[in-house]
């Protein structure tokens, strides 16, 4: 094994990265694409844009890199996970945008399914629960509010598929239509049990059968590519879903080993087994990843909003000319003086699953200035994680370690807020692109570069290490203060 080329299609961005035989990075390009924001709640991408943008992404690292393009080996792919796209197979084009995990259009399509009793039942196979958040009612809307695009899929013209299957099939000139277990874990269409679509939920959001891709483990190959005459034919091998694919990069591949990913938003996974263990209300049952005949199952929460918070600070208020000013800004008062920010832009995530929260920022006085919101933010971002590890030690699964990546953990002060708040060691990783270590990583198991996990888990590489400094009484005390906040954003209650 000489190169893994890994595509890293994110929620902001399409990377492309470059990993040798030793897992090092060796180079990296990205672009960015458009966020659209049709309705208020709305999100969606433009499917072409991303395709063309992932062509151009490898174009630039081949030439970036200087390598010879021959010694790429395989192709690794991870991605955005919910955000689905539906296509026409004979044109190979989108019959809509696609529809973002973040997007809140199918509101009324999960409320009538859950009025109506069916979440138990979900949630007893998918291992979910009924939600925007997952892929199933943005195809389900598609379908219902196209003009035509419900006909042409009982014809069989149309697929669906989450990023990762859109790629696979235009980079394979439409001859394999395949996703992961992973992402096929998230669509509220798959079964975590018995490892495939399940008709009884296709039937739910009458969506056919004949839009759906294969399913594969994560090391399995799907197919060829030349990526459009960029490469020699390359095997497709190693794909799986962003947080996945970090749960693999950060080496988590025993019981209790937990990672954060602090990106647009955030997920947090703890690896429980290879037994897929019930979650505790507020957080969901996952496929971890599928690897050398075994699967692990994980305990996942995911929060909405975490790097787009600051993104938010920066582009439209204008607070802050870029993320690095916001350590200095927090570290140059003492505290927030009391306040609290809840960036409840697209509703709440896990725990809380709320909708229709809103969004703010309360506890500021006349003495408040820029520098407590920005702190506040970041604090924001702690909390959020914490509300989620505490609910997975309450349900008995111990956090033995957390291991944290993204680009946010390059702010000190908010990974020192994290421990603090948590109690627990925060370890942070030496990659920023730990989700593409990830995706190589199952390549190279896929290629036989490395046999078995053990072999992948002395590559591991770390940062530093966080540990609390804060006194126990003083964290909680903000973090009582942190969910009031999060009651009054909640408009429901």
């Amino acid at each position: 094994m000489k190169y893994v080329l890994t595509i890293d299609q994110s929620t902001s961005a399409t990377k492309a990265m470059l990993f040798d035989k030793k897992a090092t990075l060796i180079s990296r390009t990205s672009i960015e694409h458009h966020q659209y924001y049709p309705k208020p709640g709305w999100v969606e991408h433009d499917p072409s844009e991303i395709l063309v943008n992932t062509y151009q992404a490898v174009e630039q690292l081949i030439l970036k890199s200087a390598i010879d393009k021959n010694d790429i080996v395989s192709v690794a792919i991870t991605n955005q996970r919910e955000t689905v796209v539906v296509w026409d197979k004979r044109t190979g084009k989108p019959v809509y945008n696609a529809v973002v995990w973040q997007c809140n259009r199918g509101t009324q399509i999960c409320e009538e399914l859950i009025a109506s009793g069916y979440e138990p039942m979900v949630t007893e196979k998918t291992g979910l629960i009924i939600n925007t958040y997952f892929s199933a009612s943005g195809v389900k809307w598609i379908l219902d509010n196209i003009e035509g695009a419900r006909k042409t899929a009982n014809e069989g013209h149309l697929l669906m598929g989450t990023i990762d299957s859109w790629l696979i099939w235009n980079f394979t000139k439409g001859k394999i239509h395949a996703t992961d277990f992973t992402n096929a874990s998230r669509t509220l269409l798959f079964n975590i049990h018995t490892l495939d679509w399940d008709n009884e939920l296709l039937d739910l959001f009458t969506i056919p059968s004949s839009m759906l891709p294969k399913v594969f483990p994560c090391d399995g190959e799907y197919g060829k590519t030349t990526l459009n005459g960029l490469l020699q034919e390359t095997p497709i091998a190693g794909v799986l879903g962003d947080s996945h694919a970090a749960l693999v990069g950060q080496m988590c591949f025993s019981d209790g080993m937990g990672k954060a990913t602090y990106g647009t938003g955030s997920s947090i996974m703890i690896n429980v087994g290879t037994k897929a263990l019930t979650a505790p209300k507020g957080l969901v049952t996952s496929i971890g990843f599928a690897a050398k005949g075994k699967v692990y199952y994980a305990f996942e929460g995911n929060i909405h909003c975490t790097g787009a918070t600051i993104k938010w600070l920066q582009d439209d208020l204008e607070l802050i000319g870029s993320a690095i000013e916001t350590e200095s800004l927090a570290i140059s008062v003492e505290s927030t003086d009391g306040v609290y920010f809840v960036p409840a832009f697209a509703g709440l995530g896990a725990p809380w699953w709320d909708s229709e929260a809103k969004a703010l920022i309360c506890g500021m006085n006349r003495g408040t200035r820029k520098a407590h919101v920005v702190r506040a933010a970041l604090e924001s971002i702690a909390y959020q994680v914490k509300d989620l590890l505490q609910l997975i030690n309450e349900s008995g699964v111990k956090l033995i370690e957390l291991r944290v990546d993204g680009g946010p953990t390059k702010n000190n002060f908010l990974m020192q807020f994290q421990a603090d708040m948590l109690g627990n060691e925060v370890v942070r990783s030496n990659i920023e692109d730990v989700s593409a270590l990830g995706a190589a990583l199952i390549a190279g198991l896929a290629l036989g570069n490395w046999k078995e996990l053990e072999e992948v888990n002395a590559l591991r590489k770390e940062d530093r290490t966080f540990n609390r400094k804060m006194e126990p009484e003083e964290s909680e005390k903000l973090y009582s203060g942190w969910k009031l906040a999060v009651k009054r954003s909640r408009l429901t209650e």
